[in-house]
């Protein structure tokens, strides 16, 4: 079962927008960091920000798939295409944070990573404007 905070819009777009924000600011701090050439701080700013899109967005997505998402289904069920696609794109996500994990490990930190992450924040965003668009119908 979800959470209240999952299934009122209100509180609900806050968590996307706080998560986001932070998001946003670190996003900024790596690109920062690399146009300095400050690759030790930028390589360990790219690890936090991974800690901070699994441990927050992704997390946030787990959760909303095991609870938001199957009422959603269940009590509207002309929804389950919109679900079908807000899942597909927690996938998308999870795939692109494997992939900057999996470049960090084999080349470290570039703006290749910076353009990932910056890709994550947009597909994020766009997430979140169908999800809040689909929520009020709940």
């Amino acid at each position: 079962m979800a959470g209240p905070a999952l299934r009122k819009v209100e509180s609900h777009a806050s968590i996307h927008e706080a998560a986001l924000q932070e998001a946003r600011e670190l996003t900024n701090i790596l690109g920062n960091l690399l146009k300095e050439h400050e690759t030790d701080s930028a390589l360990e700013t790219a690890y936090i920000l991974v800690e901070h899109w699994e441990t927050r967005t992704l997390a946030h997505a787990d959760a909303e798939e095991r609870g938001l998402y199957k009422e959603m289904a269940e009590t509207t069920p002309e929804l389950k295409d919109n679900i079908v696609a807000l899942t597909r794109d927690h996938n998308l996500m999870r795939h692109i944070v494997s992939n900057i994990k999996n470049s960090l490990e084999d080349s470290g930190v570039g703006y290749n990573v910076l353009e990932r992450f910056q890709a994550m924040i947009l597909v994020d965003e766009l997430h979140n404007e169908e999800e809040e668009r689909i929520l009020p119908e709940h």
